[in-house]
């Protein structure tokens, strides 16, 4: 499965976004999710598989980070998108607080 295929798939963005900047233990990854461990660590296998995550044992646990680098030009595609959620979800919780704050 190419690169494109493997984050078209929403679950997996969203697992890259939480490990973009940060390495976090499946775990920690899983517990973000209103699915089963074993759903979210299929995923990882599906990222890992494809390159575009880093894996790191440490005894039993097992971290998992973006590869920024082997995303390639879906690097900045993705930097973008999380970007232009941001921007909305700031606009609607200001919208609210204004909508709030009116008698």
């Amino acid at each position: 499965m190419d690169a494109v295929q493997v984050v078209a798939e929403p679950r997996r963005r969203e697992i890259l976004r939480l490990i973009w900047d940060e390495e976090l233990p499946a775990g920690d990854i899983a517990a973000r999710f209103e699915v089963t461990f074993g759903a979210v660590s299929q995923h990882l296998k599906v990222l890992r598989d494809a390159g575009l995550v880093t894996l790191r044992k440490d005894g039993t646990k097992r971290y998992y980070r973006a590869d920024q680098e082997a995303l390639g030009p879906l690097a900045d595609y993705l930097k973008a998108m999380w970007g232009t959620k941001l921007d909305t979800l700031a606009r609607l919780a200001e919208e609210a607080e204004r909508n709030e704050s009116r008698p």
